[in-house]
């Protein structure tokens, strides 16, 4: 043979060989992840994909196998940002509802509070995911853990020292440029803390306790859903539990709007287990001393946050009120809440300002 026919019979057997290995292993496709599928001693993985909560395109954030959607009926303000939240337990566990006057859900080991901020009308008129941060309890401890997207959205990476991030949106017809703030690891407790422990804010029974639309048709009370999936296991039936007003529903009284707009957006800080517990500012839903939510109640430290008024409120006049006052700024030894945004919620403000104003 010669030394030609020995390379081409070599050539021939090298290229069987190769389409053979395609065949039968290239056809195979990888087996999706799915969050049954986390190693919790192995967490935070660097890519959000590796936990398998969404399936097909990641941007279009559909949720894998009992990864559930909610939404509380008021939303915290984060720079006009919108917001998906999914949560997920492991197989044979649930939540319960053990506190019975401030409504707490208390979770089990393993369980997941996924929350993506996005941008519906960002650059081109297209979606724009920013950014998912991770609640994930272990051991008794949640632990916080932040994924940042790039720029072709098809993928988001942990980021633990935070990130600044130019974002060019449109909102109620006016064009937005600012810089998204990602807060980093440490940040995340300023807002979550409870007790000195890291805790989730939003999912209160009085926060999910109203209808959801889970598509398909299907539109059912978000603790009834939590209880039908295994996720909850001592819900009776919505009328044993309030509900938290939406506090951009203009049919609801001012009064119940505008606390339900100070209790997602300043009640996880000003509470009596939370650090600004020392102000003497109690802004939880439930709150019935009008001392506590600040009526004719002077600042415990004046300065520049107070600026030159009295009382955090002055009832009848908004625009001489310490509220109004540290909501309209974006100054960082003024602003309320002081993490968080770098804009200022004109909704927001206008709510509260006119809430005082009626008083």
């Amino acid at each position: 043979m010669s030394f030609l026919q020995k390379n081409n019979s070599l050539l021939y057997l090298i290229s069987i060989t190769i389409f053979f290995a395609i065949f039968f292993f290239g056809s195979c496709e990888k087996e999706a992840l799915t969050p049954d599928d986390i190693d919790f001693d192995k967490i935070p993985y660097k890519t959000l994909s590796e936990y398998g909560f969404f399936t097909g395109n990641p941007a279009d954030m559909n949720p894998s196998e009992r990864v559930l959607p909610y939404k509380p009926v008021s939303q915290l303000f984060s720079d006009y940002a919108e917001k998906s939240r999914f949560v997920w337990m492991p197989q044979g566990v649930s939540a319960d509802i053990s506190d019975k006057e401030n409504l707490e859900i208390h979770f089990p080991d393993k369980s997941i509070l996924i929350k993506n901020f996005y941008y519906s009308e960002a650059e081109n008129g297209e979606q724009r995911i920013i950014e998912t941060r991770l609640l994930m309890k272990k051991a008794g401890k949640w632990q916080a853990y932040a994924y940042v997207w790039n720029d072709q959205q098809t993928e988001a990476n942990y980021k633990i020292t935070g990130a600044n991030i130019p974002v060019s949106f449109t909102h109620g017809g006016k064009q937005h440029d600012i810089t998204y703030v990602q807060p980093n690891k440490n940040q995340c407790k300023s807002c979550h803390n409870q007790k000195e422990e890291l805790m989730p804010i939003g999912p209160k029974a009085r926060n999910l306790n109203y209808d959801f639309d889970y598509g398909g048709g299907e539109v059912k009370n978000q603790l009834a859903k939590w209880q039908e999936t295994g996720y909850l296991s001592n819900f009776t039936d919505p009328k044993s539990y309030p509900c938290m007003v939406d506090y951009t529903d203009e049919s609801a009284s001012l009064d119940l709007r505008a606390k339900a707009y100070l209790d997602i957006n300043c009640g996880h800080c000003h509470s009596a287990v939370s650090p600004a517990s020392t102000s003497g500012l109690f802004l939880t839903y439930e709150q019935k001393d009008a001392t506590k939510w600040g009526v004719y109640k002077p600042p415990v430290a004046a300065g520049i946050g107070a600026g030159s008024f009295k009382y955090d409120i002055h009832p009848g006049k908004g625009d001489e009120s310490i509220f109004v006052h540290r909501m309209k700024s974006t100054h960082p030894a003024v602003m309320m809440p002081e993490i968080g945004r770098v804009t200022v919620h004109e909704e927001g403000v206008a709510l509260i300002r006119d809430w005082i104003d009626e008083m």
